[in-house]
């Protein structure tokens, strides 16, 4: 792709990248089981062997890295390509990790929520008040799955509820510019919802047709998507990976913005970096590579990270 930068290659299924203020990327790597930084000129460093799944991360109050850990996934290699595979999952179920990023100690914060276990924690954000959003894919069988959704907990591992659920596999989410609204892509079925935030780990019920609907339906494009994760810009869009290979970009009100072509068929994940934060990071999951590109617009700041 024009303009499309690799910068490092020869990870395994790597995600939930984070652009560092040093310049360097955290990354996941699903398939290898590990926290990865990434220096600019494509050097990797593991920070931290977790096990199971990494996924989502996100640089929390106190400066570690809190990731989504999945517990696991059985991945089919190709042709030096990782897909994921749908054969039963033989794993435990997933969990919330913190990642000091200075020792590589790793601390599981969270296993359940109220008597229920964490199927597969995937995408996470941090709010002003130093909280985290996170969701809760599930895990896809070939003949069946278990349907995950939106919790919301404390950085210190002293409190956790789930306000959003069940979904069809909630993967994305992020907030707004004025973080009025929490939004959270569904991969299964392509849609894109916003939930209006009603204070920490609270969201108020939108009027609408059917009862139980919580949110606010943003998009839900024709055609064949499968919704990643997704970041903010400082214009408010929603930028979304869109599997296969694009990464979407809608307003607010669910305008399609544009659709950037990517050369991989899983371009999973998108983060903002760089001195003005209009570079943007993509994992290309499939071939293993993080790439990166001037991006149209700055990316959002993140708290605890930028801001």
């Amino acid at each position: 792709m024009a303009g499309l930068r690799e910068v490092a290659i020869g990870l395994r299924f790597p995600e939930g990248p984070v652009a560092m203020p040093d310049g360097t990327v955290l990354v996941v790597e699903i398939a290898a089981g590990c926290l990865t930084r990434v220096a600019q000129d494509g050097t990797k460093t593991v920070v931290a062997e977790t096990g199971g799944g990494p996924n989502g991360a996100a640089i929390g109050p106190d400066g570690r890295c809190y990731l989504c850990n999945n517990g696991g996934m059985p991945f089919l290699e190709k042709n030096g390509m990782h897909y994921p595979s749908l054969s039963t999952p033989d794993v435990a179920h997933g969990w919330i990790e913190a990642v000091d990023l200075q020792t590589g100690s790793v601390e599981v914060l969270y296993r359940e929520c109220d008597g229920n276990p964490l199927i597969g924690p995937n995408d996470i954000v941090f709010d002003a008040e130093g909280g985290m959003w996170f969701t809760d894919h599930g895990h896809t069988r070939r003949r069946d799955r278990d349907r995950g959704g939106v919790y919301y907990a404390r950085a210190d591992g002293s409190f956790i509820t789930e306000v959003i659920g069940p979904m069809d596999g909630p993967n994305g989410i992020g907030l707004s510019p004025d973080g009025a609204e929490l939004y959270v892509a569904e991969t299964h079925c392509g849609r894109l919802w916003a939930f209006e935030i009603d204070g920490p780990g609270k969201v108020k019920r939108t009027r609408g047709p059917v009862p139980w609907e919580r949110g606010r339906l943003v998009a839900a494009p024709a055609g064949y998507h499968l919704f990643d994760s997704l970041a903010v810009d400082s214009d408010g869009n929603i930028c979304v990976g869109s599997l296969p290979n694009a990464i979407g970009v809608f307003s607010a009100d669910g305008k399609a913005e544009e659709s950037i072509a990517m050369p991989d068929i899983f371009p999973t994940n998108i983060c903002f970096g760089g001195p003005d934060l209009q570079t943007a990071y993509i994992t290309l999951s499939a071939s293993g590579v993080l790439a990166s590109m001037q991006w149209p617009r700055p990316g959002l700041a993140l708290h605890f990270l930028n801001r």
